[in-house]
């Protein structure tokens, strides 16, 4: 039966057909292949949040947070449910395993929420379920400014033209608007005219419930017309509610205007959104998790050049930030790094085989496979990212090496004197197997890749799909098209090209070098073994001593501060502190292109938007490194300088975050101060910082009940009475330009700054009287957590913290589960949330990979050889190659992360096929009759060539990599230099470790055959 190779020589269009339909549907896959970062990764989140205005942290985490978790909690797939309760508002974040789908998993929260409703406080507001992270970051920042409006005009504009129109894009989960200042009709209450007048707040609110109303009324119907009827009861300007009766007694008439002044005002006084130190208003988008930002970004862009011509000509929009900017430079440069890896490879086969002519047949191979694994990529419903593009540039090298081995024996033959034809057919036909086998075992390490599970597995699987997909066209290419363009383009010369006859003394003297320095080893061959061991041990020493992290920092252009204020500080304390922090930032970077800082009551941020990579001198992390140490000197509040790493960056945060769990607050109490102080004394933390704190002053009113009753004023009485007077609560909607507003009423500032301010609020009892607060309550000070935290059910603190130079990921959560051994008692239990959960998981699953992938290899391996002894021999050039790779990460200050542990386990296939070739080409050796010495020697001095070529060019397809710039080159470097550093050692180490190897355990099939007879 002719094989695959024969049946292509002998039919050369149909060989050339199959070549073409592969191209046809390689580029077919790519143009439907959408573009992004990397694959999806983003937990599906679920947020349900409720706000009930007033309520302090405590009220709200037992009355609201705790029924809903407790419903929440019995879905299954949850990963998990954490909670935090602050002042006025409960936000619950249920994460679910990567394996359930969003929309089931936001069905199910919403059937879980809606039946624990019936347990919630009547007054709250309805609690509203969302497909978004809480935490996520926008992808995009888009600025709205005008010179002539107010941040009223532009919040209205932002919200009802912006905000609308972006809403719509696909997979965006929502538009926030920054700085928004939105109308609303502010009642200003003054407690000295109250008292004087005999009003009290809630004849205010009784009032503007009376006056302020619009109901049916119904109709008129004649014998021929009806009329429907409208009472215009509803009041929409300043004037008409500086005018409203508030009471009337003994003909006189008091209005708002004599007891406050009403005005129309912002919302929400307490924040602020400056660029670059004007204040402006500010839409971002928030995207789904696991949705294509690009897609995203593209839609914008075109939304946003249609509203610049639908806006007023003095309102401006432009775009501040977009993150996608990043991401398609950093896939730029990896397609870029393709052209440079094919060009490199093909020049070094040619310096290999120095005859155009024979270098054309094995690098017609590239493009097929490549383009080819475009349409693998289209059928596994992935997309065009970093990682699938890492996967072609590294198939640069890969796929082109069987061709080379294929054409490479074909052209022997030519040269002894065989017609084409002839050579073609025996010399695929010899290396057929060898063939087969190296793309076998080559699959079968990227195999147990799928099985992964988690982040990790979702990464790898896309890489490793593309490379299989890509090895195995290219070994089917090279065992139809290449053998039969093989024959048709080589052949025999009499006469060799001048390049060839002045090369090949320095090919000769190679082989006879390597040839004497293998036989010197053979005859020492014992020392094989101390060297194997030694490099065991090295691998030991390097896995333990180089440091882990998830993902290398990239340099995207931003950095953003974090800012804290001590408990009860006010906004404008904030707003200062931020204008500080401001200017520091502005003196040290001037590579900036803007900055834009945010302040609200407790906190604030400054991102630093900088000019691109290629404009500036310094890098990201080293303007961030100086703008660490200059903030740290601003100690009136804590600001944390923070850069968002590769991974896990959609959500902010610190890289460290380790979670506390405790059975009851007062536990956590206890124990928090001395974990604190055992964190901020070690070297390995910076900026530590934990989210629950008890140190909010907040003023306690105690009621003397016997002495309310008494005077017939009820406790529900004095707390509506502070309510209305205090909270800023919604008193009712009124109507300006169709559009509905809030009413919201408080005392004046200046008239409620101090507790002892309490004391003028007047109540009125059962009989009318006006009774002062002062005669019926007692106010201490006293302090309580501003927010509660649970993680899992359990009450929580969350410590997060930086890391102190020259310190990763790893050391971090060492040193956290150390102090928590030394510092907890039983009770405790400890978690971790955000990139310290990701980079924990990762690494277990690696080692599984790792391992998984060397026990197939063998199998494969055995089952090919028909030996369980012989894959033995491959199975050495493992550990040559991983000490390499640990070498060369080491010297380079390479971290272990998720693109150094891929370029590892590619590493195990990549040298594997060095060390198939030998034991191959020595069975056959020996089959054929040479005693086993003879054997490996001849095999391992024949193969020297198509080793040397195929590891060089596989070497240099990733030299780009190691050298890489620009946006992303951080994971491309790390990625590179593994392999670059395992292939070097293991390449040169294969040639001699491998025949040593050979002679100690494989069978000696000579003697083997003699037994037989």
């Amino acid at each position: 039966m002719a094989n695959i190779s024969e049946t292509s020589i002998n039919r050369p269009v149909l060989s050339t057909v199959m070549m073409l339909v592969i191209l046809l549907f390689g580029f077919i896959g790519y143009r439907f292949l959408g573009v992004r970062e990397f694959p999806s990764v983003d937990q599906p989140i679920i947020s349900v949040n409720v706000s009930y205005p007033g309520a302090n942290a405590d009220v709200i985490m037992n009355q609201i947070t705790e029924p809903l978790e407790q419903n929440i909690n019995g879905i299954p797939g949850i990963r998990s449910l954490s909670s935090v309760s602050s002042q006025g508002s409960s936000r619950i974040t249920v994460e679910f395993e990567l394996s359930v789908d969003m929309e089931t998993a936001a069905n199910d929260v919403r059937d879980k929420v809606s039946r624990a409703q019936r347990y919630l406080p009547r007054d709250c507001d309805p609690p509203t379920v969302s497909k978004a992270d809480a935490d996520a970051s926008p992808i995009m920042q888009i600025a709205i400014r005008s010179n002539k409006r107010s941040l009223m005009e532009l919040s209205e504009i932002a919200e009802l033209t912006v905000k609308e129109r972006l809403q719509t894009i696909e997979n965006v989960s929502g538009v926030d608007i920054w700085g928004q200042k939105r109308y609303s009709m502010r009642l200003w209450l003054d407690p000295i005219k109250m008292a004087g007048y005999g009003v009290t707040p809630m004849d205010v609110k009784n009032a503007v419930d009376n006056e302020n109303v619009e109901l049916p009324s119904g109709s008129i119907e004649g014998n021929t017309i009806s009329l429907s009827i409208r009472t215009l009861g509803l009041m929409h300007t300043a004037k008409e509610f500086n005018d409203l009766i508030i009471k009337e007694d003994n003909n006189n008439i008091v209005r708002f205007s004599d007891i406050g002044r009403a005005e129309v005002a912002p919302e929400d006084l307490r924040s602020l959104l400056k660029k670059n130190g004007e204040p402006m208003v500010m839409t971002v988008i928030i995207p789904q998790p696991g949705a294509n930002h690009i897609e995203i970004a593209d839609e914008a862009y075109k939304r946003i050049e249609q509203l610049q011509k639908d806006l007023p000509e003095d309102v401006t929009i432009e775009m501040m930030y977009d993150n996608t900017r990043f991401i398609r430079a950093s896939i730029g440069e990896v397609q870029q790094t393709i052209y440079e890896a094919f060009l490199l490879v093909v020049l070094i086969i040619f310096l290999f085989l120095r005859d155009w002519r024979v270098t054309l047949v094995p690098v017609v191979v590239i493009p097929v496979s490549l383009v080819g694994a475009f349409f693998v990529m289209y059928i596994s419903g992935f997309s065009v990212n970093v990682l699938t593009m890492l996967a072609v540039v590294l198939s640069v090298g890969l796929v082109v090496d069987d061709a080379i081995v294929v054409a490479e024996n074909i052209y022997v033959r030519i040269e002894q004197g065989m017609s084409p034809k002839e050579a073609g057919i025996e010399g695929s036909k010899e290396i057929f197997f060898a063939v087969v086998s190296t793309t076998i075992t080559l699959i079968s390490v990227f195999l147990p890749i799928v099985f992964m599970e988690g982040m990790t597995g979702r990464l790898f699987k896309e890489f490793s799909i593309v490379i299989a997909g890509s090895v195995a066209i290219s070994s089917f290419v090279a065992l139809t098209f290449t053998p039969m363009l093989a024959t048709k383009l080589l052949k025999r010369r009499e006469k060799k090209n001048w390049f060839y006859r002045k090369t090949e003394p320095f090919f000769e003297g190679l082989n006879t070098i390597y040839a004497k320095s293998l036989n010197a080893f053979l005859n020492h061959k014992i020392w094989s073994i101390p060297i194997v061991i030694l490099l065991f041990g090295s691998i030991g020493y390097f896995w333990k001593n180089i440091r882990s992290e998830l993902s290398p920092l990239e340099d995207r252009s931003m950095i953003s501060v974090n800012m804290r204020g001590p408990e009860g500080a006010t906004f404008e304390f904030i707003r200062d502190y931020a204008d500080r922090i401001e200017q520091i930032a502005d003196s040290i970077a001037p590579e900036k292109q803007s900055i834009m800082t945010r302040s609200w009551e407790g906190g604030g941020s400054l991102n630093l938007i900088l000019s691109d990579i290629k404009e500036r001198e310094r890098s990201q992390m080293e303007i961030a490194e100086t703008l660490s140490k200059e903030v740290r000197k601003e100690t009136l509040a804590r600001a944390f300088v923070q850069q968002q790493s590769t991974f896990g960056g959609r959500r902010g945060g610190m890289p460290i975050q380790y979670v506390l769990q405790a059975p009851t607050l007062d536990k956590l109490q206890e124990f928090l101060p001395t974990f604190m102080q055992k964190v901020n004394e070690s070297p390995v933390f910076q900026m530590a910082d934990v989210n629950l704190r008890f140190t909010k002053p907040e003023a306690r009113i105690e009621i003397d009940r016997d002495k309310a009753s008494l005077l017939g004023v009820s406790t529900r009485n004095i707390a509506q009475t502070l309510q209305y007077a205090l909270s800023g609560q919604r008193m009712g909607y009124f109507y300006m330009n169709g559009k509905q507003y809030q009413i919201l009423g408080e005392i004046n500032r200046q008239q409620r700054n101090t507790p002892v301010d309490l004391k003028s609020i007047y109540v009125r009892s059962n009989n009318g009287e006006m009774i002062q607060l002062d005669n019926l309550v007692k106010v201490t000070e006293n302090v309580a957590p501003p927010q509660l935290y649970r993680y899992n059910r359990f009450v929580s603190a969350t410590v997060s913290s930086g890391l102190n130079k020259g310190y990763t990921i790893g050391d971090g959560l060492d040193e956290m589960d150390r102090i928590a051994s030394e510092v907890l008692d039983g009770s405790f239990r400890t978690a971790l949330s955000g990139e310290s959960k990701e980079f924990r998981e990762s690494s277990s699953s690696l080692m599984f990979a790792m391992i998984l992938a060397l026990l197939m290899i063998y199998l494969v391996l055995a089952a090919q050889f028909e030996s369980f002894k012989d894959p033995l021999v491959v199975m050495f050039t493992v550990p040559l190659a991983i000490a390499g790779a640990l070498m060369f990460m080491s010297y380079s200050g390479i971290t272990m992360n998720i693109f150094s542990q891929i370029g590892i386990i590619m590493l195990i296939g990549l040298v594997a096929k060095n060390g198939i070739l030998i034991v191959e080409f020595a069975n056959q050796r020996q089959e054929s009759g040479l005693s086993l010495p003879e054997a490996i020697r001849s095999s391992a001095t024949q193969r020297l060539r198509p080793i040397l070529m195929t590891s060089v060019s596989t070497i240099l397809g990733l030299v780009p990599l190691v050298y890489a710039t620009g946006e992303g080159a951080q994971g491309r470097i790390a990625m590179g230099v593994a392999v670059v550093g395992g292939m070097l050692v293991s390449t040169f180490l294969t040639l001699f470790i491998v025949p040593a190897m050979y002679s100690f355990i494989s069978t000696n099939r000579k003697r083997t055959l003699l037994n037989n007879k």
